[in-house]
């Protein structure tokens, strides 16, 4: 019988790509590649990891393992953001996955001249939401 993943492992997973550095996005984990997220666990306390994919990528993972990865719900679902049931999958499909989505965001910078997320402006504006 196989042990059920984690977030520690999924962590160990992630991290374990060149490159990858964990950080924080909205009070939760993240993991990045030249600044910019390829997985968070925003969604553990439902047992999930998250992939960004792009919509095709999510399709074919949704489509071979429909056990274990769903599309989030919304508008970062239909762009290909996509859950993985941890307590489903093994140590080889959530390498494999993030894998996926960590040569995703190595491409997309690649594209956009690999200029890493400029966070230190945004964390300079005066924040406009109701506490």
């Amino acid at each position: 019988m196989k042990s059920k993943l984690t977030a520690k492992d999924f962590r160990r997973i992630a991290l374990s790509l060149e490159g990858a550095e964990e950080g924080s996005h909205m009070g939760h984990p993240d993991f990045r590649v030249g600044g910019r997220i390829f997985a968070t666990l925003a969604s553990i306390d439902n047992g999930f990891g998250n992939l960004m994919l792009d919509p095709e990528q999510q399709k074919a993972f949704v489509d071979e393992l429909p056990e274990i990865f769903l599309p989030i719900p919304g508008g970062w679902g239909r762009m290909g953001a996509t859950h993985i049931r941890l307590s489903a999958a093994s140590e080889d499909v959530v390498h494999g996955a993030l894998q996926v989505a960590w040569k995703l965001r190595i491409a997309k910078n690649a594209k956009a001249g690999n200029k890493p997320a400029k966070r230190s402006k945004r964390k300079s504006k005066p924040s406009h939401r109701k506490r």
